[in-house]
C-alpha cells in the first residue's frame, strides 16, 4: 500500500479528488492556526472490499506523542477511523484504488521552536514515507521593538 501526505492550510474531497489549498509547507506559528493534512492512499486490488483500520497520531520531537490538555486529563492528539475501500465498476483486475482523505485539524497549541510529525497508521502498519514533518517558529521576544529606518 502506498501513501503521500501533504500539510496545507485547507483540504477537501469531492468528487473522488482532493482539492488543496496552501499545500506543501513545513513552517507554522508560532501561534496556533487551523491546517489540514491531505492524504491519498492507492490499495492494491487484493486489499480492497475489506475494513481497514487508520490513525493519524502527532509526535513530539522526542518522539513521544503529543499530550494536550483535556476534559478528562492530558489526551493524545490523533485522528482514528475504518474505512472499506470497494472496486469501481469497470476497474481493470489488479489496478490499485485511489482513496483520498481530507483531514481539517482546528489550532493546536503547539510548543514554539519545536519539531513535530504527523504518523499515518493504517492497520497497525507505518512507513518513513507516512510521516509529515512540521516545525513551529520560536515565539518571538516581547519588549520593546526597535526599527531602522533608513533616510
Amino acid at each position: 500500500m502506498r501513501a503521500t501526505l501533504m500539510l496545507a492550510d485547507h483540504a477537501v474531497v469531492a468528487d473522488g479528488k482532493l482539492y488543496i489549498n496552501g499545500g506543501g509547507w513545513s513552517v507554522t506559528g508560532p501561534d496556533p492556526v487551523p491546517s489540514a493534512i491531505a492524504v491519498k492512499v492507492d490499495v492494491p486490488w487484493d486489499q480492497t472490499n475489506r475494513t481497514m483500520s487508520l490513525r493519524l497520531l502527532l509526535i513530539g520531537q522526542d518522539g513521544d506523542p503529543v499530550l494536550l490538555p483535556g476534559p478528562e486529563g492530558p489526551t493524545t492528539v490523533q485522528i482514528e477511523g475504518e474505512a472499506e475501500v470497494g472496486r469501481p465498476a469497470g476497474l481493470v483486475p489488479g489496478a490499485d484504488v485511489d482513496f483520498p482523505l481530507a483531514f481539517q485539524i482546528g489550532p493546536l497549541p503547539l510548543t514554539p521552536g519545536q519539531r513535530y510529525q504527523w504518523v499515518l497508521e493504517i492497520d497497525g502498519e507505518t512507513r518513513d514515507d507516512w510521516r509529515l514533518t512540521f516545525t513551529t517558529r520560536a515565539a518571538e521576544p516581547e519588549g520593546p521593538a526597535t526599527y531602522v529606518v533608513d533616510p
